[in-house]
Protein backbone atom coordinates (compact mmCIF):
# COMPACT_ATOMS: atom_id res chain seq x y z
CA UNK A 1 0.00 0.00 0.00
CA UNK A 2 1.14 3.52 -1.24
CA UNK A 3 1.05 6.81 1.54
CA UNK A 4 -1.85 9.27 0.84
CA UNK A 5 0.31 11.34 -0.93
CA UNK A 6 1.66 8.79 -3.21
CA UNK A 7 -1.64 7.48 -3.88
CA UNK A 8 -2.84 10.96 -5.11
CA UNK A 9 -0.04 11.08 -7.93
CA UNK A 10 -0.80 7.55 -8.91
CA UNK A 11 -4.49 8.59 -8.89
CA UNK A 12 -3.53 11.52 -11.12
CA UNK A 13 -1.45 9.59 -13.43
CA UNK A 14 -4.88 7.61 -14.05
CA UNK A 15 -7.17 10.36 -13.98
CA UNK A 16 -4.82 12.29 -16.75
CA UNK A 17 -4.47 9.15 -18.75
CA UNK A 18 -8.11 8.72 -18.53
CA UNK A 19 -8.42 12.42 -19.26
CA UNK A 20 -6.51 12.05 -22.44
CA UNK A 21 -8.87 9.26 -23.70
CA UNK A 22 -11.90 11.21 -22.43
CA UNK A 23 -10.55 14.44 -24.43
CA UNK A 24 -9.47 12.68 -27.76
CA UNK A 25 -10.80 9.38 -27.97
CA UNK A 26 -14.13 9.53 -26.61
CA UNK A 27 -15.99 7.36 -29.05
CA UNK A 28 -13.46 4.00 -28.15
CA UNK A 29 -14.39 4.92 -24.65
CA UNK A 30 -17.62 4.53 -25.21
CA UNK A 31 -17.21 1.62 -27.00
CA UNK A 32 -15.62 -0.11 -24.44
CA UNK A 33 -18.59 0.52 -21.83
CA UNK A 34 -20.43 -0.82 -24.19
CA UNK A 35 -22.49 2.28 -24.99
CA UNK A 36 -23.33 4.10 -28.21
CA UNK A 37 -20.10 5.57 -29.57
CA UNK A 38 -22.67 7.90 -32.13
CA UNK A 39 -24.63 9.32 -29.72
CA UNK A 40 -23.00 12.95 -29.88
CA UNK A 41 -24.51 13.73 -26.79
CA UNK A 42 -22.75 11.10 -25.13
CA UNK A 43 -19.21 12.45 -27.14
CA UNK A 44 -19.69 15.61 -25.90
CA UNK A 45 -20.47 14.62 -22.30
CA UNK A 46 -17.14 12.30 -22.09
CA UNK A 47 -14.95 15.10 -23.25
CA UNK A 48 -16.50 17.48 -20.88
CA UNK A 49 -15.57 15.09 -17.80
CA UNK A 50 -12.09 14.08 -19.54
CA UNK A 51 -11.37 18.18 -19.44
CA UNK A 52 -12.90 18.14 -15.76
CA UNK A 53 -10.54 15.40 -14.98
CA UNK A 54 -7.55 17.40 -16.14
CA UNK A 55 -8.19 19.96 -13.23
CA UNK A 56 -9.18 17.15 -11.23
CA UNK A 57 -5.43 15.78 -11.69
CA UNK A 58 -3.55 18.89 -11.40
CA UNK A 59 -5.49 19.33 -8.05
CA UNK A 60 -4.71 16.08 -6.89
CA UNK A 61 -0.82 16.13 -8.23
CA UNK A 62 -0.41 19.44 -6.57
CA UNK A 63 -1.74 18.47 -3.18
CA UNK A 64 0.18 15.75 -3.02
CA UNK A 65 3.21 17.59 -3.01
CA UNK A 66 2.68 21.23 -2.00
CA UNK A 67 -0.13 21.07 1.36
CA UNK A 68 0.73 20.25 4.65
CA UNK A 69 -0.54 16.96 6.51
CA UNK A 70 -3.62 17.94 8.09
CA UNK A 71 -5.21 18.83 4.26
CA UNK A 72 -3.80 15.74 2.62
CA UNK A 73 -5.50 13.96 4.72
CA UNK A 74 -8.95 16.07 3.96
CA UNK A 75 -8.28 14.94 0.21
CA UNK A 76 -7.46 11.47 1.13
CA UNK A 77 -11.11 11.18 2.62
CA UNK A 78 -12.73 13.53 -0.23
CA UNK A 79 -10.68 10.98 -2.75
CA UNK A 80 -11.54 7.74 -0.89
CA UNK A 81 -15.02 8.84 -1.28
CA UNK A 82 -14.89 10.00 -4.88
CA UNK A 83 -12.84 6.81 -6.09
CA UNK A 84 -15.21 4.09 -4.10
CA UNK A 85 -18.52 6.68 -5.83
CA UNK A 86 -16.93 6.02 -9.05
CA UNK A 87 -16.48 2.82 -8.71
CA UNK A 88 -19.97 2.28 -7.70
CA UNK A 89 -21.27 4.32 -10.77
CA UNK A 90 -19.25 2.86 -13.48
CA UNK A 91 -20.93 -0.96 -12.05
CA UNK A 92 -24.78 0.74 -12.29
CA UNK A 93 -24.03 2.01 -15.82
CA UNK A 94 -27.15 1.55 -17.85
CA UNK A 95 -25.75 -0.88 -20.39
CA UNK A 96 -24.64 -4.54 -20.48
CA UNK A 97 -21.41 -4.67 -17.83
CA UNK A 98 -18.37 -5.74 -19.92
CA UNK A 99 -15.01 -6.68 -18.87
CA UNK A 100 -13.77 -3.10 -19.08
CA UNK A 101 -16.57 -1.66 -16.94
CA UNK A 102 -15.58 -3.98 -14.21
CA UNK A 103 -12.30 -3.13 -14.82
CA UNK A 104 -12.24 0.14 -14.33
CA UNK A 105 -14.97 0.03 -11.59
CA UNK A 106 -12.34 -2.56 -9.86
CA UNK A 107 -9.70 0.60 -10.44
CA UNK A 108 -11.93 3.12 -8.28
CA UNK A 109 -12.27 0.52 -5.35
CA UNK A 110 -8.88 0.12 -5.18
CA UNK A 111 -7.67 3.48 -4.81
CA UNK A 112 -10.51 4.42 -2.48
CA UNK A 113 -9.69 1.40 -0.36
CA UNK A 114 -5.74 2.19 -0.61
CA UNK A 115 -7.39 5.75 0.50
CA UNK A 116 -9.17 4.82 3.38
CA UNK A 117 -6.27 2.25 4.63
CA UNK A 118 -3.77 5.07 4.40
CA UNK A 119 -5.93 7.21 6.34
CA UNK A 120 -6.42 4.73 9.13
CA UNK A 121 -3.35 3.72 9.55
CA UNK A 122 -2.10 7.44 9.20
CA UNK A 123 0.33 6.98 6.54
CA UNK A 124 0.93 10.10 4.62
Amino acid sequence: MFGIRATLKYGATVFGLSALLLLFLPKLFLELLNCDSENKQLIWSMQMIGITLVALAAHMFANSSNTNDAAVTRVGWVMALAATGLGLLTLMIPAEVGWFAIAYALVGFAFGANYLFCILRKKL
